[in-house]
């Protein structure tokens, strides 16, 4: 079998002898590589789309590599090599502890040689750029992996009989958004849960809401009023946000110890549902202001009976606002709660099949991904209080 030829590397010799500059002509003229030219550093400029270049150092000044910093600064994948007259080792050194890929001395190679250093410049140059790249996004994934963490904690409830789920899908980006949640039982025997959503997309915005989730879990711990847990959540968020027309929606309900009631707090929020085989909104006459918001007003509870068995779902509002069917027609508060009260009549009637780890907070977000036509743009976080005094 015949090797394959290797593809032509692209040089760009940036200096101002025109003897040289023919004469680096012949020497590489049987070798695969398209010469370009440019006289100075400055001509250089808007011609480093290639894939080495070749600096030459005057015959006097070598001392000053501003020219060869410069090129180092610009973007770009390309390699830099950089010649000159004189052997010096302590020169090479410098240069390549400035980030050269090499230091060559006029005339002392042939144009083989020539060639086979600047195609190793040009490798050393993409394996640099690969770990560079490969460290990044392993910075990234640790990154995430923190503000998952963060984001998606694991309730903490000692109440076996209670159910508790949750569930979180990031956007179609994959990348965790300011969408939190949470679920803690308080030592009264309260259960309290919290879901909130960060405005803007980015790390800033998955940091804040964090943060945000982080402070509503300690403040509840330490057994602050509910109502108070609010203005502390929201004194975190003045002080850590990056900009002041950041705010957070968020809705927070604690249900009594005895599972009867709940009291629910709207702070700009989608109104949970109760869940069931007719999935409907809760009561939600007293809506509050958003988190944030520079407005007068803070957050009033309202009492919400439940029955002897019950299921609430706090979402949001991504899953409402998400469009169906690749039109620009959103799901909205009825479509949603239909699409859920589905999802409980066909669980009814599956009895769940043993071994499936599938929830119905699982089989909630498939359906609404299902409706949209696939990955929803926004990230969503869902969870699920249910009690049943027969469970």
């Amino acid at each position: 079998m015949t090797p394959t030829a290797p593809a032509p590397i692209s040089v760009l010799l940036v200096g101002d002898d025109d003897d040289d500059a023919a004469l680096l002509q012949v020497q590489l003229a049987d070798a695969p590589v398209v010469l370009r030219r440019a006289r100075s550093v400055d001509e250089a400029l808007g011609a480093l789309d290639v894939d080495c270049v070749l600096l030459d150092l005057p015959a006097t000044g070598t001392e000053d590599l501003s020219g060869l910093l410069w090129l180092l600064r610009q973007p770009g994948t390309h390699a830099v090599v950089v010649r000159t007259t004189q052997a010096d080792p302590e020169l090479g050194l410098r240069v390549i502890a400035a980030g050269a890929q090499d230091l060559l001395v006029k005339g002392e190679m042939g144009g083989a040689t020539l060639y086979r250093v600047l195609r190793y410049a040009v490798q050393r140059r993409q394996a640099e750029v690969q770990e560079r790249e490969l460290y990044r996004a392993q910075v990234r994934d640790y990154e995430a992996s923190r503000l998952e963490r963060a984001l998606l904690p694991s309730p903490l409830v000692g109440d076996g009989s209670m159910e508790v789920l949750v569930g979180y899908r990031a956007g179609r980006d994959g990348l965790l958004g300011g969408d939190f949640y949470d679920v803690v039982e308080r030592a009264d025997g309260s259960i309290a849960a919290v879901v909130g959503d960060v405005a803007g997309h980015g790390p800033d915005e998955a940091a804040l809401g964090a943060t945000l989730r982080t402070a509503w879990r300690t403040a509840m711990l330490a057994d602050l009023p509910p109502a108070r847990v609010l203005d502390v959540v929201e004194q975190i968020l003045a002080a850590e946000r990056g900009r002041p027309e950041i705010f957070a929606t968020a809705v927070m309900v604690v249900v009594s110890p005895d599972r009867a009631s709940l009291d629910l707090y709207l702070c700009g929020h989608p109104t949970p549902f109760a869940l069931g085989r007719e999935t409907h909104p809760l009561p939600s006459d007293l809506r509050g202001r958003a988190l944030g918001i520079p407005a007068l007003g803070g957050w009033r509870p309202q009492q919400v009976e439940l029955g002897e068995s019950w299921r609430v779902v706090l979402f949001t509002d991504g899953m409402l606002e998400t469009t169906i069917d690749g039109t620009d027609q959103r799901l909205g508060e009825e479509g949603l709660a239909e699409l859920m009260a589905g999802q409980v009549r066909a669980e009814q009637a599956r009895h769940r099949v043993d071994g499936d780890p599938a929830t119905i907070v699982d089989r909630i977000m498939e359906a609404v991904s299902l409706r949209h036509g696939g990955n929803l743009v926004d990230d969503t976080a869902i969870v699920v209080l249910g009690w049943d005094p027969l469970r």
